[in-house]
């Protein structure tokens, strides 16, 4: 038996910078942080050399060509696996749709997972590179790389991303006190809306050819640099101040991110006493966060009371193998 466990993010500014149509031109940034939402993947050999996986649906194949699930059989077949092998997912969130990166969570913790049970070490940049390969390149998805950086390392990072392909993740250097103050001043709500990215990060990127939104992403790059440098000092000042700017930006990078629903709970938020917010992921559902003095929080909470209030911790393990039981396989 093996089990791995995978934080889900939050991003906080930059998000879309780490789409190809961006970076590819210019620096890419996103400044995020892992919580401590997981994704968990438990895998056990099976003796009869079929392969049985278990996630909101179940599967029972013969060959890894049978699976229907794109991450499952690309996995799988990525490392070489033939069979003999059951392998559950589950979640502390809803595994779709979320706008907490449980997709990509879900493919580093599945490839970390295997490579265990191949009793091989792998390292953290190889599972977000590998992750990066089997989501965009093999299963053919329009989203970036920030969440498999964001779910392999843990912690809170500055994530650039070069022309050249090349990714860099840079650990902010501050107090565990601000880390508690982040935590004290940060309300997330679950809107009850999930949604695929892949459609509106598709539409983004062919929108971002436009100067216009590339002039809209260099900003939120900026306020990366920016945000990292104020919690570098140790300082939350103006954190409200550069979430609020950055989610400005954001919905103007293409139609969808948000919508009348949406922008009327962020606008309840503020009124009572946020200093700034965003709907975390690529848009139109999921959570949507808010950053207040906790003096404040009843009062939001109150004036969101038809959406679900979730508490959450920062964390900094990143991708773990909490459980691991060597099999002497024939792979």
């Amino acid at each position: 038996m093996i089990i791995s466990k995978t934080p889900l993010r939050m991003s906080w500014v930059g998000g879309g910078s780490d789409l190809p149509s961006f970076y590819q031109d210019e620096l890419g940034a996103v400044l995020s942080t892992s919580i401590n939402k997981y994704v968990y993947i438990a895998l056990n050999p099976k003796f009869d050399g079929n392969i049985r996986l278990n996630y909101s649906k179940t599967e029972e194949v013969s060959s890894v060509n049978d699976i229907e699930h794109p991450i499952f059989k690309q996995v799988l077949s990525f490392l070489d696996i033939k069979g003999g092998l059951e392998i559950a997912s589950l979640a502390d969130i809803p595994s779709k749709g979320s706008g907490l990166g449980s997709s990509s969570s879900f493919t580093v913790g599945l490839l970390n997972a295997l490579y265990a049970y191949k009793n091989q070490y792998v390292s953290k940049d190889q599972l977000a590179k590998e992750a990066c390969e089997i989501e965009i390149i093999k299963c053919n998805e329009p989203i970036g790389k920030q969440d498999q950086y964001a779910a392999a390392y843990g912690g809170i990072n500055l994530i650039k991303f070069y022309p050249n392909e090349a990714v860099s993740v840079e650990p902010i250097i501050c107090s565990p006190n601000l880390h508690k103050e982040i935590e004290d001043h940060t309300l997330v709500f679950f809107t009850g809306r999930t949604r695929s990215a892949s459609a509106l990060l598709a539409k983004q990127s062919k929108e971002t050819v436009s100067l216009s939104k590339k002039l809209l992403l260099r900003r939120m790059v900026e306020l990366s640099f920016e945000l990292k440098a104020e919690l570098e000092s140790n300082s939350i000042k103006n954190f409200g101040q550069i979430l609020h700017e950055n989610w400005a930006l954001k919905t103007q990078l293409t139609n969808g991110i948000s919508d009348i629903q949406i922008d009327s709970w962020y606008k309840e938020g503020l009124k009572n006493g946020a200093t700034g917010g965003k709907l975390l992921g690529a848009g139109n559902g999921g959570f949507i966060m808010f950053f207040a003095p906790p003096e404040k929080h009843n009062k939001i909470i109150n004036a969101l009371s038809n959406l679900q209030k979730v508490d959450f911790k920062l964390e900094s393990g990143g991708a773990q193998i909490v459980f691991y039981q060597p099999y002497n396989n024939q792979i």
